[in-house]
């Protein structure tokens, strides 16, 4: 009887022990709605591969690559020609 009471107890320790840490484990939360809500504002019109690739690079949290922001800011520069184009294609890349 002392025995089974003793191999309860011990079962009983290490479940707890096993949980408790199993809780400490467990990452936190991430923003991922909140970053998602953002990314899909800052979207606006876009529509397509380039909203699709922006939304990839803005929900991946890395700084936008080069040729992610050339072709965003090509794509908003749509109906400017000469020196506005050049302008706007400078402050946008600039960001």
């Amino acid at each position: 009887m002392q025995k089974l009471l003793s191999l309860t107890a011990l079962g009983l320790a290490l479940s707890l022990g096993f949980s408790a840490h199993a809780a400490e484990n467990t990452p936190a939360p991430t923003k991922q709605p909140s970053r998602m809500a953002t990314c899909n504002k800052d979207a606006g019109e876009m529509k397509g591969d380039e909203r699709q690739a922006f939304m990839k690079t803005c929900l991946s949290n890395k700084p936008a690559t080069q040729q992610s922001k050339m072709k965003t800011c090509n794509a908003d520069a749509a109906g400017k020609k000469g020196d506005e184009r050049k302008a706007f294609m400078r402050e946008c890349l600039k960001k």
